[in-house]
Parts: C-alpha cells; sequence; structure tokens
C-alpha cells in the first residue's frame, strides 16, 4: 500500500445510521431481517434456476449470477453493520477495510454491468425473437457474464489502490462501511487526482450500462408499440417490467450517489443513498423477478409439489 507517504493508519471508527441505543436495536433487528430475506430469496432463486430445465435460458443464466452478486454484495457489509448495532466500540482494523471496501465496490460495479447486459438480453428477446437463440448462444453469455465480472474486480481493484495510496489524517468514517467516497473523505492531500478518476469510473461503471438499458428499452417499446394484439403487447412487457423496476432503483440511487462532485457536505445522503442500492435492491431482486415471473412461480409450485408428495 506504500506508506511512506501516507499517516498510517491501524483501524478505523465507523460512525454507524445511529449513535442512540434503542435506535440501533430497532436497526439491528430490521437489517437483519433483510440480510435473511435476501440471502434466503436469492438462495431459493438460484435453486429454482438449477432444478427447473425451463428456466435454463439466458434470461435466468444472467439471474442467476446476478443473485449470487447480491448475496456477496450484500454480505460484504451487513454482517459487521449487525455486530457494530449491538457493540459499542465500531472499530474495523486497516486490512478489513481495505478488503471490505474492495469486494462490495467490485460486487456493485458487476450488477450495474449485468443489469446492462440483461437489459440488451430483453431487447433481443422481444425485437428478434427468431433469432434469440442464435444471438444469445452459451458462448456469448459466458462471455458477457465473465466480462462483468472481471470489469468490476479491475475496477475495484484500481480504486482500492489509488485510495488506499493516499494520506489519510482522520480515522473516523462517517458511514456504516468502508465506503469509497467516505474513506476519500479521510485523506489531508490531493485528492483531484481521485475526483477524476471516481467520475471516469461513475461514467463507465453506471452511466454506460444505464445508457444501454435506455438504449435497449427504446428499442423494446418501439418495438411493442407494433405489435397489433393488446395481448401480445402486455405479453411483451410483463418480459422486461420487473428488470425495468430494478434497474430504476439501482441505477437511480448510484447517480444521486456518485455523479456529482466528491466534496461537499453529502455524507448523510450517501449513507442513505447505499442503504438502498446496496442493502434493499438486493433484497427486492428475488422478490421482484419471483413474485412478478410465471415461469419462477411455475417452478416454486412445482419443487413444493415434489416435497408434498415425498410427505
Amino acid at each position: 500500500m506504500g506508506r511512506d507517504n501516507q499517516t498510517w493508519v491501524s483501524e478505523f471508527t465507523l460512525l454507524s445510521l445511529s449513535s442512540e441505543w434503542y435506535t440501533q436495536v430497532s436497526l439491528f433487528v430490521l437489517f437483519l431481517a433483510m440480510y435473511l430475506l435476501t440471502v434466503l430469496g436469492n438462495s431459493l432463486l438460484l435453486l429454482l434456476i438449477g432444478l427447473d430445465s425451463r428456466l435454463h435460458t439466458p434470461m435466468y443464466f444472467f439471474l442467476s449470477i446476478l443473485s449470487c452478486v447480491d448475496i456477496c454484495y450484500i454480505s460484504s457489509t451487513v454482517p459487521q453493520m449487525l455486530v457494530h448495532f449491538l457493540s459499542s466500540r465500531k472499530s474495523i482494523s486497516f486490512y478489513s477495510c481495505v478488503f471490505q471496501l474492495y469486494v462490495s465496490l467490485a460486487m456493485g460495479s458487476t450488477e450495474f454491468f449485468l443489469l446492462g447486459i440483461m437489459a440488451y438480453d430483453r431487447y433481443v428477446a422481444v425485437c428478434h425473437p427468431l433469432h434469440y437463440t442464435v444471438i444469445m448462444h452459451g458462448g456469448l453469455c459466458l462471455g458477457l457474464a465473465a466480462g462483468c465480472l472481471v470489469s468490476g474486480f479491475m475496477n475495484s481493484l484500481m480504486q482500492t489502490i489509488i485510495i488506499f495510496q493516499l494520506p489519510l489524517c482522520h480515522n473516523i468514517i462517517n458511514h456504516f462501511a468502508c465506503e469509497m467516497l467516505a474513506v476519500l473523505r479521510l485523506a489531508c492531500g490531493d485528492i483531484s487526482f481521485n475526483e477524476i478518476m471516481v467520475t471516469i469510473s461513475g461514467f463507465l461503471v453506471i452511466m454506460l450500462p444505464c445508457f444501454l438499458v435506455l438504449f435497449s428499452y427504446a428499442h423494446i417499446v418501439a418495438t411493442v408499440l407494433h405489435i397489433r394484439s393488446s395481448q401480445g403487447r402486455r405479453k411483451a412487457f410483463g418480459t422486461c417490467t420487473s428488470h425495468l423496476i430494478v434497474v430504476s432503483m439501482c441505477f437511480g440511487t448510484a447517480i444521486f450517489t456518485y455523479m456529482r462532485p466528491v466534496g461537499g457536505s453529502y455524507a448523510e445522503q450517501e449513507k442513505m443513498g447505499a442503504v438502498f442500492y446496496a442493502i434493499v435492491t438486493p433484497m427486492l431482486n428475488p422478490l421482484i423477478y419471483s413474485l412478478r415471473n410465471k415461469d419462477v412461480v411455475g417452478a416454486l409450485r412445482k419443487v413444493l409439489g415434489k416435497f408434498s408428495l415425498k410427505g
């Protein structure tokens, strides 16, 4: 990490979301429930996709990758957050902070890329249905998924290295986790290069996938409006509604958080935004995709029916 030029900080103190004991206990119960729901919901979705051959399609392949990413994403921050809610000493070691920032940023970056790819998948399914299996073949799907993961981890590695090369003059992080912008505020040196890199990263990781989503759905809407049958239009829109809901929540809060100046008094807003895109969205993903999807509901009924027959 090159500590010759930086003030050595052996551990950091996280301010969390509240300093009041009763509020912290209430938040502990709330976030524990959200964490368990996220892990169980995404694990169930992974199980259903694995067991039901009807779900062995590109869309559900990307959805299974998204579920794995969501489990890792929320697990990188919430368990420690829960411990801090019930602890008077809310500290994290330097290397644990580095690792937490790296993993959470990698998972978050990968999720944005995946949502963009999933929008493209829906575009091909609606606008080119006869060529869907030819275009979205297995090799392409594997390559796109691998590209999302590699890009996410490379972006995270670059940001983590340049952040922790800075001289850190403080050790109190005004956040519930070691988040990129919160750690940057601890630096007492020139962070202009970091601000540029955050802007470039935000454009590549957030805005480019967002543009891909907008492009895909603009063509989807244009194609659907040309369908004469109202039932056909409803079916076409139904295949995309779930993904669009998730995308709107995830990209909206991320753009609000990262696509503005790094400096400034935005710490509290950033914490609330982080709660939404790093905790709430991973929890809602399996609920939205399962409750609004007949194939997933059918797969769940099929599995439950097998268990009931065995009983």
